[in-house]
């Protein structure tokens, strides 16, 4: 089975590096039965950053650069609670995305396409999920876009959670 960079590179893209949890007080994922749920991510790789708000600093197409890059921490996220084992994954059930935006900004399921179309490119018809894109006045550290996730697991044997 293709690992998270493998599976990438044929679509043109390299994994962001891994990060941890700026706080001690929570971690990157947890699992819960066959749920695993994946913090927030920002669009951030090493120091590039999308830093401010859509309609304001960013436009569409650059906000849609953010979520893309947010989703690849996301599954770098996954990639490191699975141990690089990606077949565990069942399917890609709920994406949950917050857009920093101005309030006459409204094209913000716009913004989280470009989020969705990845885990699709990536899972097939496993990464076609539930999805809520939310627009908020800021966001942690300025960013313009964080995305969570909720992803199913296939089970396996003598697991424990």
């Amino acid at each position: 089975m293709p690992n998270l960079a493998q599976r990438l590179a044929v679509l043109g893209l390299n994994p962001p590096p891994p990060t941890h949890p700026s706080s001690e007080h929570y971690v990157s994922a947890v699992q819960s039965g066959n749920l695993l749920f994946v913090s927030g991510q920002l669009p951030k790789w090493g120091d590039a950053r999308f830093l401010g708000r859509l309609g304001e600093q960013f436009n569409l197409a650059e906000g849609q650069q953010a979520a893309e890059l947010s989703a690849l921490n996301v599954l770098q996220q996954l990639d490191q609670a699975l141990q690089g084992r990606l077949e565990r994954v069942s399917r890609i059930v709920k994406l949950t995305i917050f857009v920093a935006a101005t309030a006459d900004f409204t094209q913000h399921s716009q913004v989280g396409n470009s989020a969705s179309a990845l885990m699709v490119a990536l899972f097939g018809e496993a990464g076609q999920h539930a999805r809520t894109t939310v627009g908020v006045a800021s966001l942690p550290r300025g960013a313009a876009v964080e995305i969570e996730a909720i992803v199913e697991l296939h089970p396996t044997t003598g697991q424990t959670s």
